[in-house]
């Protein structure tokens, strides 16, 4: 992780640790950056968030101030970025959002020309040029000058392109839709409407101040509720972004991303389209995974948590299927980065050929009680390297021994430990988590408050 981009892009709260000049910094050197032998052209969408708009016109000077076309996707979801990128060619691809995050907070995600999460190196020479570490970029003269232009036709194709994937319709299949008053409010209803399914949408009115308020893929319980009351087959709730996806099934269960691997990756396995018979996880992924996994002859590879590392393994191994237990999936064969709403695409593609119901599927998995706590500190790197902390942890792990296992992180975004611990019971997990806590407050790791 660099100074201010982590792994999910550079995110912070508006106009406070992500201000304007920021955005307008990275607008210069990209379009510098990819204008050196020809002019550079540059796709950008945004989220619902008030700030948005903001942080897009600052993205668009900088840009065009150093000779690149920008061209305006508008309101639109990451995936779409990372799609229209891939497909019309961009040089580059931006999208303004802090993805799950609330209103007030904003974020900016760079894609590459394969449409996927800009490399590391890249980012950082972002970072020198923002801190005043190289020389000043140039500016364009005359007609050298870039322009803006629209580009919704770009979305327009993205909802086209995913219509295009099911196989069978959804005529009779009563869907709900929770939106997160963010990206998917302007596209997931079009698209399941066109595929004739009986869509029932909430959260779909985005005000500039409502994205991820208590809905979406991080409240999940208000769509439990919509679904169990108007008596729906599945739902589907999305983050800010829309490059998440967590179901609900017909009995307003949660089906976390971890389930959703084992539905898509039991499905594809027998259909022979799961590469390497193999699925990508994270580390955090819940060990009732693995289990069920192991009885179905699926294979499964561990990744460091973000949906980027999980990505660059399918990537160099060829993979089709990964994703987090957050619900970002990527399925390789038809996208370059996690999409919340084709997601739930590949969920109905499964329901509608087995003709039968999320909650059969996903029952023969056993999920493991996980619990995970969230210790702010003063600096990740000590805390993490702490001789103490570190005995305790081998301790924990000891104790539980193949029933369970303990994680203890750094967060990629902000000054916090996780502390991750799965138990064959709930009891377990609290007593464990909160053994490694209390040493690291006693050894002065953890910021009060």
């Amino acid at each position: 992780m660099g100074k201010y981009f982590g792994t999910d892009g550079f995110r912070g709260e508006a106009n406070v640790n992500l201000t304007v000049e920021h955005a307008y910094k990275v607008g210069r050197f990209l379009g510098w950056y990819f204008g050196k032998d020809h002019k550079a052209q540059i796709v950008i969408g945004k989220d619902t968030r008030r700030s948005s708009y903001m942080f897009e016109y600052s993205l668009v000077a900088g840009l065009t101030a150093s000779g690149a076309d920008a061209f305006l996707l508008h309101v639109t979801t990451t995936p779409s970025v990372a799609y229209v990128v891939r497909t019309d060619e961009f040089d580059c691809g931006i999208m303004i959002s802090a993805s799950h995050n609330p209103f007030y907070d904003n974020g900016i995600k760079l894609i590459d020309g394969n449409g996927q999460k800009m490399d590391a190196s890249i980012e950082a020479q972002i970072e020198a040029y923002i801190d005043g570490e190289i020389p000043e970029i140039p500016f364009a003269h005359r007609e050298n000058i870039g322009r803006t232009v629209d580009f919704v036709a770009g979305r327009n194709r993205y909802i086209g392109y995913l219509i295009s994937i099911p196989t069978r319709s959804y005529k009779n299949w009563k869907v709900g839709l929770d939106c997160s008053n963010g990206s998917s409010s302007s596209i997931a209803k079009s698209v399941f409407d066109a595929l004739g399914a009986k869509t029932y949408v909430i959260n779909n009115t985005p005000d500039g101040t409502n994205i991820n308020n208590e809905c979406g893929s991080t409240h999940i319980e208000y769509l439990q509720r919509y679904v169990k009351e108007n008596h729906l087959d599945v739902g589907f709730a999305y983050d800010g972004d829309a490059d998440r996806c967590i179901a609900v099934d017909e009995h307003g269960n949660v089906i976390n991303g971890d389930l959703i691997l084992y539905v898509c990756g039991k499905y594809l396995k027998e259909k022979g389209q799961l590469n390497g018979d193999t699925i990508v996880t994270t580390v955090m992924s819940n060990i009732g995974l693995y289990k069920a996994c192991d009885r179905e002859g699926i294979r499964y590879e561990q990744t460091a948590v973000g949906d980027k590392y999980v990505c660059e393994n399918m990537q160099a191994n060829g993979y089709s299927l990964g994703g987090e237990q957050s619900g970002h999936i990527i399925f390789s064969r038809y996208a370059s980065t996690g999409d919340g709403i084709l997601t739930s695409l590949m969920i109905m593609e499964v329901l509608t050929r087995q003709k039968t119901t999320l909650g059969t599927l996903a029952g023969e998995v056993k999920i493991y009680p996980q619990l995970l706590k969230n210790v702010r500190v003063a600096d990740k790197k000590t805390a993490r390297e702490n001789p103490a902390m570190q005995a305790e942890v081998a301790k924990v792990a000891e104790a539980l021994g193949a029933d369970g296992r303990i994680l203890v992180r750094e967060s990629g975004t902000e000054p916090l430990i996780r502390v991750m611990v799965e138990a064959a019971d709930d009891s377990l997990c609290e007593k464990y988590v909160d053994q490694v806590i209390d040493v690291m407050k006693q050894e002065d790791l953890v910021l009060e408050g």
